[in-house]
């Protein structure tokens, strides 16, 4: 069984940090978090999407539901590591993510192959996308949950969120890797209240060629130099001691995604340039000339 959690269901809240701010907060934290085994380590991403970028578009657009999928390793990967193929929802401000893992390799291949051969049509009717579904993914259940076999639960699970993601590819028909979004991260856990992260990320970096990630953490700064986005991430209320902190420190939540920062500074430079995006390659001008992005 992997050793990273594959479902998750949590309240995140953003703030961007200065390098300052970043460093009186880490000494108030002293005690109250600490930083996890793995130290800080590269988070890399692809953003799989329509060609004209509906899950984004419709992200900016600050709906109750949004939803995107993506792939993700901790760390360059290789063809042999592990690499996990997640589904993150949101509705009404709570996060819902679900994931499986599978060699990067594989993982490629599952992504990048038609839907049609990937899911058999009984699959297709038991995952039919009411709308039901779409607007409330509060009601989804993990029917493994109270199985008494560990090895069983976990394949019955593992089973259900990939029917989540071939339903939700099915829906989409066309989406296809648009955007590799990576970033350095910190991430600190609650020593009191195992429930409270705070992730700390700078260089985070956008790219729309070489949709690979074993490019590692390449491309276009999204962040300023010297800030840090911080992240934190709650089951329920923040805890008092750590909002009197934030208070104090005078930090305040923004709203920010870094697949939709990415998504706005192409358009802008795209727009400059007049040039079109062309996915998987960059922009390309009116005479054919196609320029990296990133």
């Amino acid at each position: 069984m992997s050793n990273f959690q594959e479902i998750f269901k949590r309240i995140e809240v953003k703030y961007l940090l200065d390098e300052t701010t970043y460093r009186r907060l880490r000494e108030r934290l002293k005690g109250m978090a600490e930083v996890d085994r793995y130290g800080e380590s590269s988070i890399l991403n692809i953003y799989y999407d329509t060609p004209d970028y509906r899950l984004i578009r419709t992200s900016l657009d600050k709906p109750l539901y949004k939803e995107k999928l993506r792939l993700r390793s901790y760390g360059t990967p290789t063809k042999e590591s592990p690499a996990f193929v997640e589904i993150k929802k949101k509705y009404d401000g709570v996060v819902y993510k679900r994931r499986i893992d599978m060699k990067y390799a594989d993982a490629l291949d599952y992504l990048n192959q038609s839907i049609d051969n990937n899911m058999s049509e009984t699959d297709r009717m038991n995952n039919n996308r009411t709308d039901d579904k779409i607007n409330h993914p509060e009601k989804e259940s993990i029917t493994a949950r109270d199985h008494k076999n560990p090895k069983d639960k976990e394949k019955i699970v593992n089973h259900q969120i990939r029917r989540e993601i071939d339903s939700m590819r099915d829906y989409y028909k066309n989406l296809q890797p648009m955007m590799a979004i990576s970033y350095d991260r910190i991430a600190m856990f609650g020593t009191e209240d195992p429930e409270l992260r705070i992730t700390f990320d700078r260089n985070i970096r956008y790219r729309t060629d070489r949709l690979d990630l074993r490019y590692g953490n390449v491309g276009t700064d999204i962040l300023k130099p010297n800030q840090r986005l911080m992240e934190l991430k709650i089951a329920g209320a923040m805890p008092i001691k750590l909002a009197r902190i934030f208070s104090e420190l005078r930090i305040y939540p923004v709203s920010f995604s870094k697949y939709g920062r990415g998504y706005v500074d192409m358009m802008q430079i795209a727009a400059e340039r007049r040039t079109r995006v062309v996915p998987g390659f960059g922009y390309s001008s009116e005479k054919g000339e196609v320029a990296y992005a990133g």
